[in-house]
């Protein structure tokens, strides 16, 4: 049975961290693979590996120590907003549908509204998830009505939400919040940002995740992905390309948030193993 370890946020770098962590693992009959380890649950119970841990964590001075077992933890649960676009959404649910993220999904939340027989319509409606339109304005974002819907979910991902989230929506959630956007492109601002870069002859083209700050697409970033187009590529290759690159993008960035491979540090900048 395997696990995933994060001990961070310590005072200060000391020598001894990794000796002392190994010989703990070893102890309890666990074996080392790579970053990640192994273990007996029948020789070294749940609740005995997260005592182990903390202590550890206290004796380094670590703020924060976190312990995750894939096959005796619970999922992660969370929300996912969304905007008109469908593809990073659908991908989402087609992954949770086959198991592919260690996720729950609370609900899903939209400030476009989708017909009945709508194929996201239909699937959330098949696997029971509700689906809120919450159609937004500007004077209006409706945050305190996702606020409520959200609460209780461990992470928030932005699945091509096109709306900026307030800080004191930020603060008040509390907990991380995951974005995917076109983030290698030159800057096209404005709408059909992609249709810019194609008419602009761009000859590379990418998608960045990162957690979501105040400052607008200036959070640590979790997961870049770049792809070349050519003057070979028409409009609808190169939104495809685009499309996919922004899908794969972020379902990375959540298997590796999941698996505790994200390590933020120095306010912008981020470690994933």
């Amino acid at each position: 049975m395997g696990g995933f370890l994060i001990l961070n946020e310590y005072e200060q770098d000391t020598v001894g961290i990794v000796a002392r962590l190994s010989e703990c693992i070893a102890s309890r009959g666990g074996n080392i693979h790579s970053v990640d380890f192994t273990y007996n649950p029948m020789l070294w119970p749940r609740d005995v590996l997260r005592t182990d841990f903390l202590n550890l964590s206290q004796h380094f001075s670590a703020q924060r120590s976190t312990v995750r077992v894939p096959d005796l933890d619970p999922k992660y649960k969370i929300s996912v907003l969304a905007s008109k676009q469908d593809h990073c959404l659908f991908d989402l649910l087609y992954r949770w549908q086959e198991g592919r993220l260690p996720v729950d999904i609370n609900c899903v939340i939209s400030n476009h509204d989708r017909l009945k027989d709508n194929h996201v319509r239909r699937f959330l409606e098949r696997h029971g998830i509700p689906y809120h339109y919450l159609p937004t304005s500007p004077g209006n974002k409706r945050e305190q009505e996702i606020l409520e819907l959200v609460q209780g979910t461990d992470f928030v991902v932005l699945a091509r939400y096109m709306q900026i989230l307030s800080e004191g929506f930020l603060k008040a959630y509390g907990k991380d919040i995951i974005n995917i956007h076109h983030g290698l492109l030159p800057s096209f601002k404005g709408g059909n940002p992609s249709r810019q870069a194609f008419n602009a002859g761009v000859k590379l083209i990418g998608a960045t995740s990162h957690f979501v700050t105040p400052e607008l697409d200036a959070g640590p970033i979790i997961e870049q992905m770049v792809e070349r187009v050519s003057h070979r590529d028409t409009l609808q290759s190169f939104v495809v390309k685009s499309e996919n690159l922004e899908k794969q993008c972020l379902a990375e960035a959540i298997k590796s948030y999941c698996e505790l491979r994200v390590l933020p540090y120095e306010l912008k900048k981020t470690v994933v193993f």
